[in-house]
């Protein structure tokens, strides 16, 4: 999900003298530099008006269906995966690189656009289309394809192959045909891999004509749910929700040590309200953050990193957590709400982490806040902005209420339309306004459609990968290769663990965890959070849960380590974003946001040990909840002063030792281990409270 581009940066944080704000027209071109899911290509104009057609009538479609009822499923699915299609191949470049004038028209270039591009827009539609159009006879096919069922479903996958390639880059297409050849050369596989294999026809089959594929619930939750939210986000951030979060931030967080640091964090994570890109949100809230940032005196690449990491938290952050709480809803069973309230805590924790080391980082370097003269007043920026909260209002409260998700959207977005017209009526006469509103709903109703093309052929994507899995049965020989390895290393280990502190079981669920966290990360160099998180709980999730993790706290600890991908070299595209912005060093910049992150890094492994911390789960108990809060929070604080060299003053290099030390004992949701972490902070206080050498520990 990303944010309108025509709501550009008005306000807030002040700029550096050296690195001034960037323009919209910079925003958009740093935001398709690192952002591929946005690279759309010029076009002619016949191309170009026929394309805003139809991206404004899918939105209309979904709007409608959001408000008076969604399809048949599978019918629903098909237009919306046909509608998708169609559109990519239109708007994305075989090549993924994006010329500023539209290319020539000739007998090989129809309107502008190649023969090869026609042919999959066209194979794209029909294929799409042609299981919803059989859907009546469908029951008799499965298991029994006609040789055009066969047909149709291999050029159904040949163009989700390539529009995902075209949107996304070719990890997940690989993982795709990866997956796909491992179903149809099963015999060939080694040891407990091996399975009696699938032809082709049976794969087709499989994939194309029941509801464990390409048709499965991941493109449900995208057509039904996730495209309402998308379209949400576009149409808030044009009526200048965001703005004002900035705004506000700046006001509330900006006078303080660091300040345009702090307004990052806190910006970034009200955004995140709206918006589940890590890039749109880098991108927005960054051009005016980070050239603060730089002014008062933080490095390039720490700037940069700030705004990566606390950008990154917003999809994490309720109620849209980056689309992917309405997976959860639907793989998990369980309602929305139970969803948004295990995000509460964990959310927190990660903008808790990035908050304590700006501070630190700031009451190390002596860095002031902002001026008097350089912040907007909060409660005039509230007052002369106050319509734009409406939206979110309605959406959460519809939410909250035990609603469908896409009648909180229908409603959330019906608010936006009604605010853009009170705006319109302000400031200009009675035609004009309407004329301005309806431009408005256009643009935003088009826009909104374009950011969602990617993660729609992604899902569907997905779908190829959850379908090979459930036919060969893999992700139980997974399940059982990953255990028994990490049981081997758990008795392996157990014998040198002082006191017992740890048992072969404990022992092998940590190392089980952290194959899993290594996982996850690697999978997401490149891969959107949703598609991660979709592939890793048909692989990872089952994992945990065989060692007796609830699935809840399965699901979020995948989550939250994909989501990591975006601020972990060498594929951090959010830091590499911020980088551009700050004039840094890209890759130093990714390894100081993925330090900052730590807080997301740290909390999955507790909220498994201590499930208490997700408040929803089996056997919550307040004092275990306590614990564990406050041992995360004095952890993340711990482990923070360790990395940043400061605490109440200069830390020498024993002292940092000591309390990273702590740190990882204060995460461990033992009483025992608490007191012990604390006992090693002691001698730290001491120094702090006494004083001593105020040599400046190493930047």
């Amino acid at each position: 999900m990303t944010n309108d581009p025509k709501a550009g940066p008005a306000g807030g944080v002040a700029a550096s003298e050296g690195a001034a704000a960037l323009t919209e027209a910079e925003q958009r071109a740093l935001e398709e530099k690192f952002d591929s899911e946005v690279r759309f290509r010029p076009l002619t104009r016949p191309v170009l008006i026929a394309s805003s057609v139809a991206l404004f009538v899918l939105s209309c479609f979904h709007y409608y269906t959001a408000g008076f009822g969604i399809l048949q499923q599978t019918t629903h699915n098909g237009l919306h995966l046909a509608f998708t299609l169609g559109l990519v191949f239109a708007v994305f470049a075989f090549s993924g690189r994006v010329s500023t004038d539209p290319a020539e028209q000739g007998w090989l270039r129809p309107l502008g656009l190649p023969l090869l591009d026609w042919a999959f827009l066209i194979g794209g539609v029909v294929s799409a289309m042609y299981v919803p159009w059989i859907f009546d006879t469908l029951a008799m096919r499965v298991g029994n394809p006609t040789p055009v069922d066969v047909a149709m479903g291999t050029i159904l996958i040949l163009c989700l192959l390539e529009a995902t390639r075209r949107a996304m880059g070719w990890p997940l297409p690989v993982i795709a045909i990866l997956f796909m050849a491992y179903a149809y050369f099963g015999q060939s596989m080694p040891g407990i891999l091996q399975h009696p294999g699938a032809s082709w026809a049976s794969l087709v089959n499989h994939l194309y004509l029941t509801s464990q594929g390409i048709y499965g619930t991941a493109l449900g939750v995208i057509a039904t749910y996730v495209f309402h939210f998308v379209l949400f986000g576009v149409l808030a951030t044009r009526i200048g929700l965001g703005q004002l979060f900035i705004d506000l931030a700046s006001a509330l967080a900006g006078r303080y040590a660091g300040g345009p640091a702090k307004v990052s964090v806190l910006s970034s994570a009200m955004l995140g309200s709206i918006s589940g890109s890590s890039i749109a949100n880098t991108v927005t809230t960054g051009s005016l953050t980070i050239p603060a940032m730089i002014k008062i005196g933080y490095r390039r690449h720490f700037a940069a990193a700030v705004e990566a990491a606390s950008s990154t938290g917003g999809q994490i952050t309720p109620p849209v957590m980056g689309a992917v709480a309405f997976l959860m809803i639907e793989y998990l069973e369980v309602p929305l709400t139970t969803i948004l309230t295990a995000a509460l805590v964990p959310a927190f924790m990660h903008f808790f982490g990035v908050l304590v080391q700006v501070h630190m980082e700031a009451k190390r370097l002596g860095l002031r806040g902002l001026t008097k003269e350089e912040l907007p007043d909060a409660w005039k920026v509230f007052k002369a902005n106050w319509l734009t909260i409406f939206p979110l209002i309605v959406l959460v409260a519809i939410l909250l209420s035990g609603r469908t998700p896409y009648s909180a959207a229908f409603w959330g977005i019906t608010t936006c339309i009604a605010v853009m017209v009170v705006q319109n009526l302000m400031a200009r006469g009675f035609v004009d306004a309407l004329r301005a509103t309806a431009t408005d709903i256009f643009d935003g109703f088009v826009m909104g459609a374009k950011y969602s093309l990617s993660v729609t052929v992604a899902a569907a994507l997905v779908g190829v990968v959850i379908g090979v899995v459930t036919l060969t049965g893999v992700g139980f020989k997974i399940v059982f290769l990953v255990t028994s390895t990490a049981g081997g290393w758990a008795e392996t280990v157990a014998p040198y663990i002082p006191f017992g502190a740890m048992d072969v079981g404990t022992l092998t669920l940590l190392f089980t965890l952290m194959m899993t966290a290594v996982v996850c990360i690697l999978m997401g160099c490149g891969i959107p959070t949703t598609a991660n998180y979709l592939i890793m709980i048909a692989i990872a999730a089952p994992i945990l849960g065989a060692l007796g993790v609830e699935p809840i706290v399965a699901h979020f600890f995948v989550f939250y380590y994909g989501v990591l991908a975006d601020v972990t070299p060498p594929v951090a595209l959010a830091a590499y974003a911020a980088a551009g912005i700050a004039g840094a060093n890209a890759f130093k910049a990714g390894n100081t946001a993925f330090r900052l992150s730590m807080g997301k890094a740290l909390v999955p492994f507790v909220f498994v040990f201590s499930p208490s911390l997700l408040l929803v789960t089996q056997g919550f108990t307040w004092p275990s909840f306590i614990l564990a809060l406050s041992g995360a929070m004095l952890g993340i604080t711990a482990l923070s002063a360790a990395f940043s060299g400061y605490l109440t003053q200069p830390l020498r290099a024993w002292e940092r030792s000591l309390l990273a030390v702590a740190a990882l004992l204060f995460v461990a949701p033992d009483l025992v281990t608490t007191l012990i972490a604390a006992a090693l902070c002691v001698p730290v206080l001491i120094r702090g409270f006494v004083g001593g050498s105020s040599s400046p520990a190493p930047a």
